[in-house]
């Protein structure tokens, strides 16, 4: 018995993370709708139709190429084939020049608000997304930046899209019983150059006291990283500078909750999970003014200009010297993460997709 809506599910992988840790999250709440999930592994409790393996983000470029190839080629044969009404597709991915009708989640348009030279996002968000988006019954994106970036850049209607915004894991980040801060700030994400980690950098090289540290911890990047290295060489940090690598899921929550704060002032996010999940770990927050980071972080964290390395620097300076400032936005970001859950953005998706079955 096949359900009139399909879930394309191409994007899961064993252990997820990004767009598969989203899916992940949303599937338990379209249970009632009993959907058909178009994947290549088993799915407990949920009607499974099996698709190739090696479509998803884990496989790389060449997993990227073999999904665009099946999602054009195979999947609208599978959509009638299984007398479809509607397919929701976690990513903007879907048939062009089809039948088929479908709902897709767009999570950012950092490719081309900062591309990177020879890289194939480039073609892929100019070309082949705005016409994803253009045949599409409806548009979801995980913030309202997101969605007035998909209007300026593509001139889709507001109308067409719904901003949902994304959650955490609450059995996985939260503060700890017996709170103990140790002296270092925390960087989490990528080196590229949007994540503005070299004005961590430079922030922190104006923080006058040495028992301080700063902590990067996010995947050795050999196109950025060396460049963020000499910078620390350059400014006599090395003793206090300490890039962690990849670190597993597992490891994060202790790490975010003994940082005396999180520094994360991204040059644009389409969400940017991390200052969520130290708000739920009782840890401060110091992020942008821009993007949808104000979206997440609400009166909860300090916001500054993301170009001012000033800014970042004072507001370093005030979390570490002023208790009653520290205690306020632990306070605060523990209430603010409380407002976030999976189950109400499952719910509002699947609200959106009733509208289109």
């Amino acid at each position: 018995m096949f359900s009139p809506l399909l879930i394309n599910c191409s994007v899961l992988i064993s252990h997820p993370t990004g767009i598969s840790a989203y899916l992940t999250n949303l599937l338990p709440s379209f249970s009632p709708l009993q959907p058909t999930l178009l994947s290549s592994q088993e799915i407990n409790d949920f009607n499974c139709y099996q698709i190739p393996k090696k479509l998803s983000p884990d496989h790389g470029s060449i997993g990227h190429f073999r999904r665009l190839v099946w999602t054009q080629k195979k999947l609208p044969k599978i959509y009638h084939q299984l007398n479809a009404n509607l397919l929701f597709s976690p990513i903007p991915e879907a048939p062009l020049y089809s039948s088929c009708r479908y709902v897709v989640t767009v999570h950012d348009l950092i490719p081309l608000r900062y591309p990177q030279r020879f890289s194939p996002l480039t073609p892929y968000f100019r070309f082949y997304i705005p016409q994803v988006l253009k045949q599409a019954e409806h548009i979801i994106c995980n913030s309202q930046a997101t969605a007035d970036d998909i209007i300026n850049f593509w001139q889709i209607p507001a109308s067409k899209i719904t901003p949902i915004l994304l959650a955490y894991n609450q059995q996985h980040f939260f503060p700890s019983p017996t709170p103990q801060k140790n002296n270092y700030f925390l960087y989490l994400g990528r080196h590229d150059p949007h994540k503005n980690v070299s004005r961590v950098i430079k922030a922190f090289a104006k923080f006058p006291d040495v028992n301080y540290q700063l902590w990067l911890a996010g995947s050795v990047d050999k196109r950025y990283t060396p460049k963020l290295q000499q910078l620390v060489t350059q400014f006599g940090l090395l003793d206090r500078v300490h890039f962690l690598n990849y670190l597993p899921y597992f490891q994060l929550p202790d790490l975010i909750r003994g940082a005396t704060a999180l520094v994360f002032p991204s040059l644009w996010e389409g969400f940017g999970l991390p200052v969520l999940e130290a708000m739920a770990c009782g840890t401060p927050v110091i992020t942008s003014n821009c993007s949808s980071l104000p979206e997440v972080a609400g009166d909860a964290a300090i916001l500054v200009d993301p170009t001012n390395v000033d800014q970042i620097a004072d507001s370093m300076i005030a979390i570490a010297t002023n208790s009653y400032l520290r205690s306020s936005l632990i306070e605060k970001g523990l209430n603010r993460a409380s407002q976030f859950s999976w189950e109400k953005t499952g719910q509002a998706t699947v609200d959106v997709i009733k509208q289109f079955l």
